[in-house]
């Protein structure tokens, strides 16, 4: 009988801060004390300091000489640039997934679409949409090109968290059915126009009211009367 191995500590304090992050309940700006981690966690320094490495890898944490470390913010220019590299990296990890997409694999996507168009939340959202995108990328089987993809989602999912808030208007996603036809319809090079498209949408109009970041208050997405990569 097998058993799954249990997470490494230092993962899970990752995972759990990262999810603060992107949530906003850590504000960009806040120091993470190690010695409160490490209690809250009940774990020595070295799991929370692997966690901080690894939450520096991913963007959401700077580490400063003899200040410790603290979440960063992020800029209209952070936007566009997420923007812009997953507009590029999900087209080529597309175009690689094309010939393996299934009828199921796409009946999946177009199930996880209409999930996204009965959310309550934006959070709820953002979970069918990010399902979406890798139900029709994962079959690339390109894994280094995945993991970057999911880094990028992340601060996507950042961003829309830091401006939808206290009120939602749940978006019907016309942009993932038109990809989903051109893929049932054998048109890869649509497919791939459309998802760019799709996700540039994004850093089109970065917030007007963003902040310069560097660690200072986060930018705040369009209203979500939009549509949304």
């Amino acid at each position: 009988m097998s058993h799954a191995k249990p997470e490494p500590l230092a993962e899970r304090i990752s995972r759990e801060l990262a999810a603060r992050i992107i949530s906003g309940r850590i504000a960009a700006g806040t120091r993470l004390r190690q010695d409160h981690i490490a209690e809250e966690f009940e774990a020595s320094h070295v799991p929370v300091r692997e966690a901080f490495r690894r939450l520096e890898s991913h963007g959401l944490v700077e580490s400063e000489p003899r200040r410790g470390v603290r979440v960063c913010g992020f800029s209209s220019d952070d936007v566009r640039e997420v923007a812009e590299m997953r507009a590029t990296l999900e087209v080529l990890a597309l175009r690689r997934a094309a010939p393996h997409l299934t009828k199921a694999l796409l009946d999946e996507a177009e199930a996880a679409t209409r999930a996204g168009d009965s959310a309550r939340d934006v959070r709820g959202w953002e979970t069918a949409n990010r399902r979406f995108h890798r139900l029709i990328l994962t079959p690339c089987g390109m894994p280094r090109l995945l993991r970057t993809i999911d880094d990028l989602h992340m601060a996507s999912a950042r961003f829309l968290f830091s401006g939808w808030r206290s009120e939602w208007e749940t978006p019907t996603d016309r942009d993932h059915r038109a990809i989903l036809a051109a893929l049932r319809g054998g048109d890869v090079d649509g497919a791939c126009a459309l998802l760019a498209q799709h996700i540039l949408w994004m850093g089109q109009e970065p917030t007007r009211h963003a902040r310069a970041s560097n660690c200072q208050q986060p930018a705040s997405p369009d209203p979500p009367a939009r549509r949304r990569p």
